[in-house]
């Protein structure tokens, strides 16, 4: 999602899978970008994606556009439409985005604010309008004051499924649009050129566009805070500081001035379902994309080494390299330490989000917090749980199970995972073996 001039005509787009113009280049930037492309290119490569040579995501055996959909908005898309499920479209735009975060079970909690103009809709967007993004583990949706709904719905098989429709007046039925533009870059170099979810850190400027953008192609846990959260508004993160968040940007030939946006003075929180954009959903949504887009990008990388046939050496040596990679990011080996004073986070989200908690006999689960130098009690992610990770072929998530299994032995410890400790280790085999049910013989 670089937002240079001159590159206006292609379409960019951010979490929630709307499209948006890239804007406002300036000068002596051609070094940088040259630099961004290096380590884009080194990232695909040290990932095992030998992107030139597999099909493109829409060709055999991936078939985007004609496999059927098995996500969850799309199962729920023709019950709505058919007025089976009913939303509320008579009371305003907050109560029928109310009404379908419901039925999606996308908690209203997850809130998160921003103000960079990074959809479809940039000329609704703006510090006094911002864009609003919700989100599970599945359904990622984006709601505008004003504008449309958008929404990406994970598909085991396929990745992220992208959808944008109007918000229904009184008794008009709801039509909802699977959308193909968001493709431009949610299928592009910054998801490894596989239907992913993208998130960008910018330097907004006064009169819109971005002035400059950090973090790029990179996603997850591992990301500096000091390189996230730019064109966001950001709340309950005063131990963060200094960061890029609540903040406008303006250029001058002494360079660029920086000026404060205290959240919720330009606008009316009144508009959205919370009062807040706090910092602790926006640190699990960084995680969760992280995640999916590797879960993704080795579904679509695996099916394509399986259609040529049977596994050589050289495709086995390939997927247990995907394979240990992955589960370093899935054993949270790359987190980023917590700022000193940790995360608070608001109750009721963490309510929420506990809600879904998956425990084992002593009560242990995987989204048990503790928000002090990291963010959880197991490091093993709970998106384990989740449609990204279900859609693994059979080939590589064996693979990965082994290789957590083996991160995870007490009795012959490996010194990749030294900072697990032996309880930890076992608390994350005991939750796995009590909440999952294809693990393994043995394991």
């Amino acid at each position: 999602m670089s937002q240079e001039k001159g590159w206006q005509e292609r379409g960019a787009t951010s979490a929630s899978g709307a499209c948006f113009p890239l804007s406002q280049r300036h000068s002596g930037r051609t070094p940088k970008m040259l630099r961004r492309l290096s380590v884009i290119l080194a990232l695909l490569l040290g990932a095992g994606m030998a992107l030139a040579k597999e099909p493109a995501f829409d060709q055999p055996p991936h078939d985007y556009w004609t496999r059927p959909l098995a996500d969850r908005f799309t199962r729920l898309k023709a019950d709505i439409e058919a007025g089976k499920v009913t939303l509320d479209g008579g009371a305003g735009e907050k109560a029928f985005l109310l009404s379908l975060l419901k039925i999606l079970d996308v908690p209203a909690t997850s809130q998160m604010l921003l103000f960079s103009t990074t959809s479809l809709q940039l000329r609704l967007i703006t510090p006094s309008n911002p864009r609003a993004l919700f989100f599970n583990e599945d359904v990622y949706v984006g709601y505008i004051p004003g504008g449309r709904i958008e929404i990406v719905s994970i598909d085991p098989a396929l990745g992220g499924i992208f959808y944008i429709f109007d918000i229904p007046r009184g008794a008009e039925p709801l039509h909802a649009e699977r959308s193909n533009r968001c493709m431009n870059c949610h299928a592009a170099e910054d998801t490894g050129d596989v239907p992913g979810l993208v998130i960008k850190s910018v330097m907004p400027g006064i009169r819109g566009g971005s002035l400059d953008s950090y973090r790029h192609s990179e996603t997850g846990h591992g990301v500096p805070f000091k390189e996230r959260f730019g064109g966001w508004y950001l709340t309950g993160a005063q131990n963060f500081a200094p960061h890029l968040a609540n903040a406008i940007g303006q250029l001058s030939a002494a360079g660029m001035t920086k000026y404060p946006l205290e959240p919720g003075t330009r606008f009316d929180y009144a508009h959205y379902p919370m009062a807040s954009s706090d910092v602790l959903p926006q640190l699990l949504h960084e995680h969760q994309i992280g995640f999916v887009n590797r879960a993704v990008a080795a579904t679509y990388h695996t099916r394509a080494l399986l259609a040529k046939g049977p596994l050589d050496d050289a495709g086995i040596t390939d997927l247990n390299k995907q394979a240990h990679e992955f589960t370093r990011y899935l054993l949270f080996a790359d987190e980023v330490p917590l700022p000193q004073g940790g995360v608070v986070g608001e109750a009721a989200f963490k309510t929420d989000f506990l809600w879904t908690k998956r425990p084992d006999a002593q009560g242990a689960a995987l989204k048990d917090f503790v928000l002090q130098t990291r963010l959880f009690r197991h490091r093993c992610s709970y998106m384990i749980y989740g449609s990204a990770f279900a859609g693994l072929p059979p080939e590589f998530k064996q693979r990965v199970y082994r290789r957590i299994g083996e991160a995870l032995d007490v009795a012959h410890p490996d010194a990749e995972y030294a900072y697990l400790p032996s309880a930890e280790k076992q608390a994350i085999h005991s939750i796995l073996r009590t909440t999952l049910t294809d693990l393994p013989t043995g394991w």
